[in-house]
């Protein structure tokens, strides 16, 4: 069975330009997903920043040699983006607004998102994530 290659959302003069990975989308790309490369070579191509939440690290390694594919994949994508805390009490404020269920580090994704001016967030759970930035017109969920 043949696999559906996703296509990054078509940018608008309102669509953001930075990429936003949430751990979902590290893993896949890590895993060599189709579909999660298509839309980093999309965005690649077309000179988008791509950003990582340094939240997203923590849930991705563990300190092992298997961590290998992951830590290629951090090292060339782009920037890792701190958690401080006024990002961090943003994230609490999306939880506390959207009275959402979803963890933290999906909370912190879309406030790293919205920290800065708006991105697209490629997510492997765009159900939560759409939640959380359903206030938020700057920030654009992809699902993988």
């Amino acid at each position: 069975m043949a696999r559906r290659v996703a296509r990054a959302p078509r940018r608008s003069s309102k669509t953001p330009a930075r990429l936003v990975l949430d751990s979902g989308a590290v893993i896949a790309l890590a895993r060599d997903d189709v579909n999660a490369r298509a839309a980093l070579a999309i965005a690649v191509r077309r000179g988008v920043p791509v950003l990582v939440p340094s939240v997203v690290v923590a849930e991705t390694v563990r300190g092992t040699a298997r961590d290998a594919s992951v830590n290629r994949l951090l090292a060339a994508v782009g920037e890792v983006v701190p958690l401080d805390e006024p990002l961090a009490r943003a994230a609490g404020a999306l939880l506390g607004s959207t009275r959402s269920d979803a963890g933290a580090i999906d909370a912190i994704v879309v406030a790293t998102a919205h920290s800065l001016g708006g991105a697209v967030v490629l997510t492997s759970d765009p159900n939560d994530l759409q939640r959380l930035a359903r206030d938020l017109p700057s920030i654009v969920i992809h699902a993988l």
